[in-house]
């Protein structure tokens, strides 16, 4: 099958070529090198504004900041609002063993759980739970108790170097297809584990607990803090903790060997329910011809708050906005409008770019019992049908993604797009001496250009560098300014600003998937697996 589609490719080709304006190309890599700003863009949003929660006064400053350069380089740009829920942040917290000895824990207050009120002191007891059906076992047990709901386990160390290039044999691998799976079983049980953390809390405050702790799922000290249960209706109870591993295997042993250790908290947290609505950023560079629609590119620029929200993602919103500086600077006239944002509410379920989908793009029903908020957004939106077009839909024409953290790009995954693979294998001709030279079938997730697809549309994600964003950054307390990389970053723009620019100017738009109808359930044959 794949070499079948190779040989499509190459045999399409000449048909589907479109022209590269390398003259530009030089253009848009002298501009990104001897005046670069990726670099001040990132450290801005890092180091002066730092991590970025929805609605949390750092994102607010971000959306004013944001909008703001874009303006002074010359674009239009807009804030465009959806309800999102509460503002949360951090003014200080501290957690100590205070017996059998006292020692500073490493640990964090977990996303959108309530305060302490002060100084909470109580000892601890290792209670896993997992599911409804363990909370029978522990009932009776917990009155007054900070209730540790992790299964330890055991420690781990890496088997492998924590930062990695991709080489030839990674990037050969990822040009793959892969049949879509549809399982709407499995969808339905994903929604319904969304529900327990509520159900956790809920039966937690009912037994007298005073605390949940939870466990790193790093070694190495790592935080990472994120909770999920931002809307006023579904506000947790009890304050919440996430301890480093191994912090919390040495609690776990201590109330093996008796007594059970006493923990000191303090969680001084803010709510902010003054504006629940949160803002994506969009900012245009007009195009010459009105009737020819629009290309963009988007990154999320919201984060966790363990650390500064540097790879994840003030990465991809640099480099966008440093596309948008670049092609700005050079006073580029495109056919079509080109369209920069800068998403927000990812962590949360692509909640941002789903709400720009719904607004200019394309709506599906409406969902079955009252469950379409949150994360049950995420889980269920792309499986109703049917797709109802918006005026907007045929506008636009492509989508470029970046969000996997600051390593070079080394090539694009086409989404399962075939048709497109001819076209964008020539756009990115250029930059094979930079390490670019992938133009992978494969089909991608998890991040803002899935909505795109999910309605039919060329949306896009970058392959690139992993470094160390999956091993021990992404989402954690050590995401900070240090681990970017400036040269890699540079790259990024340049690519970023040369696709964007040639799927402007291009005499035809990039070919378009079919419009997404109900599929039949993949295997009907299959028994439902226990919620």
């Amino acid at each position: 099958m794949r070499a079948f589609l190779l040989a499509t490719c190459l045999i399409a080709a000449p048909l589907a070529a479109q022209s590269v304006d390398r003259d530009a190309i030089n253009r848009i890599t002298d501009e990104a090198t001897t005046r670069s700003q990726v670099m001040p863009i990132a450290q801005h949003l890092t180091d002066q504004i730092g991590p970025r929660l929805p609605n949390s006064p750092n994102m607010r400053r971000a959306e004013a900041w944001t909008e703001a350069k874009f303006r002074e380089w010359g674009l239009t740009a807009t804030k465009e609002g959806f309800d999102f829920g509460r503002g949360w942040s951090i003014e200080r917290s501290s957690v100590r063993m205070v017996t059998p000895r006292p020692v500073q824990l490493t640990a964090i207050p977990i996303a959108w759980t309530p305060g302490t009120s002060g100084t909470l002191t109580a000892p601890v007891i290792v209670a896993p739970i997992a599911e409804e059906s363990d909370f029978a076992e522990w009932r009776g047990k917990l009155s007054g108790k900070i209730v540790m709901v992790t299964r330890p386990g055991e420690g781990s160390e890496p088997g492998e170097a924590p930062f990695r290039r991709l080489t030839g044999e990674d990037l050969a691998k990822a040009d793959s297809w892969r049949e879509p799976v549809y399982d709407p079983a499995s969808t339905d049980r994903r929604a319904k584990r969304l529900d327990f953390a509520q159900k956790l809390d809920a039966f937690l405050k009912a037994e007298g607990a005073v605390a949940m702790a939870t466990m790193s799922y790093r070694d190495g000290k790592l935080l990472h803090g994120s909770g999920y249960l931002f809307r006023r209706e579904v506000a947790p109870a009890l304050p919440g903790i996430e301890i480093a591993a191994e912090d919390y295997r040495r609690l776990a042993r201590l109330t093996k060997t008796g007594p059970a250790p006493t923990l000191e908290i303090v969680s001084d947290v803010r709510f902010d329910d003054s504006d629940t609505t949160a803002y994506n950023i969009i900012a245009d560079l007009p195009g010459s011809d009105p009737k020819a629609g629009y290309v963009m590119a988007g990154a999320h620029f919201d984060s966790w708050v363990a650390g500064d929200g540097a790879v994840d993602n003030a990465a991809g919103t640099a480099v966008v906005m440093e596309a948008a500086r670049i092609l700005s600077a050079m006073r580029v006239k495109p056919k079509r409008t080109i369209r920069f944002a800068l998403w927000n509410a990812e962590e949360q379920g692509l909640l941002g770019s789903l709400a720009y989908v719904e607004r200019h793009i394309a709506s599906r029903p409406e969902a079955a019992g009252g469950r379409d908020s949150g994360l049950a957004r995420f889980y269920g939106w792309s499986e109703r049908f049917p797709i109802t077009k918006k005026p907007g839909y045929d506008a636009m024409t492509a989508y470029f993604n970046i969000d996997n953290g600051s390593g070079k790009i080394r090539g694009i995954n086409a989404e399962n797009n075939v048709a497109a693979v001819p076209v964008l294998r020539e756009w990115f001709a250029p930059f094979g001496s930079m390490g670019a030279t992938t133009v992978a079938n494969r089909r991608t997730g998890s991040t803002d250009h899935y909505f795109f697809q999910s309605v039919g549309l060329q949306g896009f994600q970058f392959i690139q560098d992993p470094l160390d964003y999956g091993s021990r950054l992404h989402h954690s307390s050590a995401d900070t300014f240090d681990h970017l990389k400036g040269p890699d970053m540079r790259q990024n723009a340049i690519i970023l600003a040369s696709l964007l620019l040639t799927a402007a100017n291009a005499d035809r738009a990039l070919p378009r998937p079919p419009l997404p109808t109900q599929p039949v359930v993949t295997d009907p044959y299959a028994f439902p697996e226990k919620d």
